[in-house]
C-alpha cells in the first residue's frame, strides 16, 4: 500500500507544480504538462512487454529493483537542471510503475485467501487514491512554501522504506508457483471483453475530467477557489468509491466493472445535462469521481479471476491499455473542446462509457470459454501451457480492444 501511494504521487506531482517548474527550468507549462502525458504514454507502451521480459523473475527482486528505480529517479528529477534530465528521470519511474501494478497484484492477493482477494485490492486501490487526495496536494503546498525540487524529491523516502521492507520480508519464490499467479476461473473470452470496455471507460472519463477545471468555471460559475475546493471533493469521492467497493468486491465480483461503469456515465452526462445548476454539478461531479477509481480496480479484480494465462500479464495488458485510454481520451477531449466546447467532451465522454457499459453486458450474454488453468490441476509440475503464455504475451488486437 506504501508502495501504491508512492507510485501514484509521484506519477501526478507535477500536476500541482506546473508553474513553478516552467518558470524554474524557463519551458512553456504545456512542455510541462507533458511530463504527465509522456508518463502515461510510457507505461501504456511499456506495462505488456516488461511484464513478459519479467515473467521469470522471483518478485522479491523485482519488486525492491523497482522500488530503486523509483527511489533514483525521484532524487535525480529533484536534482535536474534542465528540462531533459527531468524528462528523463520521469520516464525511468514510469517504466517503473509500468511493471509494478503488474506485479504487486498477484504478490498482494497470493498472500491471502481467494475469498478475500477482492479487499486485497480493494486496500491496494485506496492505497493509490490517497495519493491523490494527500499525497499531491500535499506536495503542491510544499512546492508553495519552498521550491519546485523538495516534493519532487519527497517520494524517495516511502519509496525506500517500502524497498527495505519487501526485501526483508516478503518471500521468495518463483513467480509461476505463487497463489495469484493464475486465474481462479480463466475465460479468454471475458478477459477481451473487460479489456476493451475498461480501455473505453478510461477514454470516456478523461475526454471530460482532462477540462474539468475549465467546465467548472466556465459552464458551472464557480470561483477558483471553489474549483480547488470541489477538486479535493472529487478526489475524496474517489477514495469513498474505492472503500465501499472493496468491502463488497468479493460478494459482487461479476457486477462491479459494470455498475462502476454506469455510475461514471451517468456523472458524466449529468455534468452535460445539467452541469450549468451549481448543486447539480457538484452532485454529478461527486458521483463521477465515486466511479472513476472503481472502474480499474474493479477490472483488475476481474483480470485475477477470468486471466487465461499468468494473471502478471494480463494485469500489465488491462494497466496499459488503461493508460491508453487516459493518453486517447485527453487527446479527444482536445478534438472535441473547439467543435463543440467543454460541456461537449463530458456528453462525447459520458456516451463512450456507455459504450464501455454496453460491451460488458453483452459479454454477459454471450456464453464464455473458460480456459484450463495451467496450474491449478498439477502444482507438482510447475508447467504453465506455453500456448496460453505465448497468446496473452503478444495478445490480438481484439483482445486488448485496439
Amino acid at each position: 500500500m506504501l508502495a501504491a501511494f508512492t507510485f501514484n504521487t509521484a506519477e501526478n506531482l507535477p500536476v500541482g507544480l506546473l508553474e513553478l517548474i516552467s518558470a524554474s527550468l524557463r519551458v512553456s507549462v504545456s512542455a510541462v504538462g507533458l511530463l504527465v502525458t509522456g508518463y502515461g504514454v510510457m507505461v501504456a507502451v511499456a506495462s505488456l512487454p516488461l511484464a513478459h521480459v519479467m515473467r521469470a523473475v522471483p518478485r522479491r527482486h523485482v519488486l525492491t529493483g523497482l522500488l530503486a528505480a523509483l527511489v533514483v529517479s525521484s532524487l535525480v528529477a529533484a536534482l535536474a537542471t534542465s528540462y531533459g534530465l527531468l524528462l528523463v528521470a520521469r520516464l525511468l519511474t514510469a517504466l517503473a510503475q509500468a511493471l509494478f501494478w503488474a506485479v504487486m497484484g498477484p504478490v498482494a492477493v497470493g498472500l491471502f485467501a481467494p475469498e478475500v482477494r477482492g479487499r486485497v485490492v480493494g486496500a491496494l486501490s485506496v492505497a493509490g487514491s490517497l495519493a491523490l487526495v494527500f499525497g499531491v496536494p500535499a506536495g503542491t503546498w510544499l512546492g508553495r512554501q519552498s521550491d519546485w525540487q523538495v516534493p519532487v524529491a519527497m517520494p524517495a523516502a516511502p519509496g525506500l522504506i517500502a524497498l527495505v521492507t519487501i526485501a526483508v520480508l516478503l518471500p521468495a519464490s518463483r513467480p509461476d508457483e505463487e497463489r495469484a499467479a493464475y486465474g481462479t476461473s480463466p475465460d479468454a473470452r471475458r478477459f477481451g471483453t473487460v479489456l476493451a470496455a475498461g480501455t473505453l471507460s478510461a477514454t470516456g472519463a478523461f475526454t471530460g475530467y482532462t477540462y474539468i477545471v475549465k467546465f467548472l468555471g466556465e459552464v458551472s460559475g464557480f470561483s477558483p477557489s471553489t474549483v480547488t475546493a470541489l477538486l479535493v471533493a472529487f478526489g475524496a469521492a474517489c477514495l469513498a468509491g474505492v472503500s465501499i467497493t472493496g468491502a463488497l468486491l468479493d460478494r459482487f465480483p461479476h457486477a462491479a466493472p459494470a455498475t462502476a461503469a454506469a455510475t461514471q456515465a451517468v456523472g458524466m452526462l449529468g455534468l452535460y445535462a445539467a452541469g450549468t445548476h451549481p448543486v447539480a454539478a457538484v452532485a454529478f461531479l461527486v458521483l463521477m469521481g465515486g466511479a472513476l477509481g472503481p472502474v480499474f480496480m474493479t477490472t483488475q479484480n476481474t483480470m485475477l479471476h477470468c486471466a487465461p494465462g499468468r494473471t502478471d500479464i494480463a494485469l500489465a495488458a488491462n494497466s496499459g491499455a488503461y493508460n491508453a485510454g487516459i493518453a486517447a481520451g485527453a487527446a479527444l477531449g482536445g478534438l472535441v473542446l473547439p467543435l463543440a466546447d467543454v460541456r461537449g467532451t463530458f456528453l462525447v465522454g459520458g456516451l463512450l462509457t456507455v459504450g464501455a457499459c454496453a460491451v460488458l453486458l453483452g459479454g454477459r450474454l454471450l456464453p464464455g470459454r473458460p480456459r484450463h488453468d495451467p496450474g491449478a490441476s498439477s502444482r507438482s509440475t510447475a508447467c504453465v501451457d506455453e500456448t496460453d503464455l505465448r497468446s496473452l504475451s503478444q495478445p490480438h488486437p481484439s483482445d486488448l480492444g485496439k
